[in-house]
């Protein structure tokens, strides 16, 4: 217990640091001459020790400027300490104990820069298969004036491997160096996200949506995995995968999202999460049926959680059209509401299924990259998420309106962004583009790469031309079938892949069932 002010305990040292921050903060925007007189410090001491002695950050009220927060980091970094030292000294005496606390903790999650180098160290020799003893680590951290010197030289740390009698608690003690950071990163975010607000204040010309969108990034950024992937997680997934590609059958073998077509699937192994697919085809080939095709059969056959962005067909239309697909009646007859009693039997029989189909149909003229984002995070969080289709691609602006008359700038960064939301929210996610005609190719040969946007290309990993011979040619061989040309295929090989097109249904079907 320190010194005592009129019977009182002063703060712990985290917290008189703390206050000679604010103080400090205080003297530096109002003048040294307004500082806070020792009176006033005195009871602040006094109000900051009254507050830790009934369990609260600080009195309600009793500071200004983000102090309580400071005050709270400050109490658990300290606290961190000795759970941090526990784990490390776990890992310096078992490998078991090291495949077990990588599992939990990275070193971005412990409060130490010099333990964060300890715990790196570690794992680089676990990793590479080497003995981890003091000598060993101490090797490796061992430059003029670098870690091992900061910690204290190779005596702390095999006095910090000696300071425990068992490594058995290791990721016990890791669970708790992990659920610091985390209410760290909470408080840290909290205070961000508040100084956003503060700096917008009073602001007419602020960008409100700028803001919200800054501020879920910081609440998205908590519930990412601190630190580098832990060696022994990645081995375990890599090694599932292999072993579900060899004992599944079908579509128990897919690893992603399945595609609804049969060699489709056999190629790419389904829609993979954090994968950008880009569908392009020239007008009236049939884009948004397959969209529409994709969303239907992850949602109502397989019951994955789907979202379908449509900036040009609005919801009635969008479910017309998965009726018929299902029930297998003329979508003419449906619009012009000529169906016979068989008709209507097939329909209402199809129906339950469409309405508990976990499928989110989002229809707006007015989409940005961003406002997707934030749609797909709050499915994530409320009902789950496995695929998103966007028809189309041209219909989607960035968040700024920025650079008028430069489309094929906003495309660009429209299609980067599109890769980066992939890849932060582990989604498959797949767009769909028009396709202009490059000079010379005549109507009915099979598009190639150099008809798409060179920057969808780029961001792409799998791209698929969608190409009917009949759309030119009534009178051609092919008439109701259409080619899904993969003509990109980041990791495996290209494919044509033959479907049946039945425009009356609204869908497209492998080919034997045409």
């Amino acid at each position: 217990m320190g010194k005592a002010l009129n019977g009182k305990a002063l703060p712990s040292p985290p917290q008189t640091y703390a206050l000679g921050m604010w103080l400090g903060q205080q003297a530096n925007g109002a003048g040294a001459s307004n500082a806070a007189a020792p009176e006033v410090v005195a009871e602040r001491l006094v109000a900051l020790r009254n507050a830790a002695d009934q369990g609260r950050v600080a009195p309600e009220g009793a500071f200004e400027g983000g102090l309580t927060g400071t005050v709270h980091t400050a109490w658990l970094r300290d606290d961190a300490l000795a759970p941090e030292r526990h784990t490390l000294a776990a890992m310096l005496r078992s490998k078991d104990a090291v495949a077990d606390v990588v599992e939990v903790v990275g070193a971005a999650d412990f409060v130490r820069d010099e333990h964060r180098a300890l715990f790196g160290a570690i794992v680089d020799l676990f990793r590479r298969g080497e003995p981890i003893t003091p000598t060993t680590v101490a090797g490796e951290l061992a430059e003029p004036g670098g870690w091992l010197d900061a910690l204290g030289g190779e005596g702390f740390v095999a006095g910090l491997a000696s300071s425990i009698s068992s490594a058995g608690h290791g990721e016990y003690y890791a669970e708790i160096v992990h659920d610091r950071a985390r209410i760290r990163r909470l408080i840290e975010a909290g205070e961000r996200i508040a100084g956003l607000g503060r700096a917008a204040r009073g602001d007419d010309a602020v960008d409100v949506d700028a803001l919200v969108a800054a501020a879920e990034e910081e609440i998205y950024a908590l519930g990412v995995p601190s630190g580098s992937e832990s060696p022994i997680s990645s081995l375990e997934e890599a090694l599932d995968r292999v072993e579900r590609a060899g004992s599944g059958t079908g579509i128990h073998a897919l690893e992603g999202v399945p595609t609804g077509y049969v060699d489709l699937d056999a190629l790419t192994r389904g829609f993979q999460p954090g994968h950008l697919t880009v569908v392009a085809a020239e007008p009236g080939i049939g884009k948004s049926t397959l969209a529409l095709g994709f969303a239907r059969t992850a949602a109502l056959t397989h019951g994955r959680p789907s979202l379908l962005i449509s900036p040009e067909m609005d919801q009635a239309e969008i479910t017309m059209r998965m009726i018929s697909a299902e029930s297998r009646v003329a979508l003419d007859h449906m619009r012009a509401g000529s169906m016979n009693d068989e008709a209507w039997e097939r329909v209402a029989r199809c129906v339950p299924a469409v309405s508990r189909a976990p499928l989110t149909i989002w229809h707006s003229a007015d989409v940005t990259v961003e406002k997707i984002r934030r749609e797909c995070r709050s499915l994530q969080r409320r009902k789950g998420l496995d695929l998103v289709v966007i028809d189309t691609v041209q219909g989607l602006r960035v968040l700024e309106a920025g650079r008028p008359g430069d489309r094929q700038a906003d495309l660009a960064e429209v299609a980067r962004e599109l890769a980066r939301l992939a890849k932060e929210l582990r989604l498959p996610v797949v767009v769909f583009s028009r396709m202009g005609r490059r000079p010379g190719r005549r109507g009915h040969a099979r598009p190639d790469m150099r008809d798409l946007e060179p920057c969808l290309e780029e961001n792409a990993d799998t791209v698929i031309l969608l190409h009917r011979e009949d759309a030119y040619e009534r009178e051609t061989p092919r008439a109701g079938e259409a080619d899904l040309y993969v003509a990109k295929h980041r990791y495996g090989p290209t494919a044509v892949i033959t479907v049946a097109f039945q425009a009356h249904y609204s869908r497209f079907v492998d080919m034997q069932y045409h």
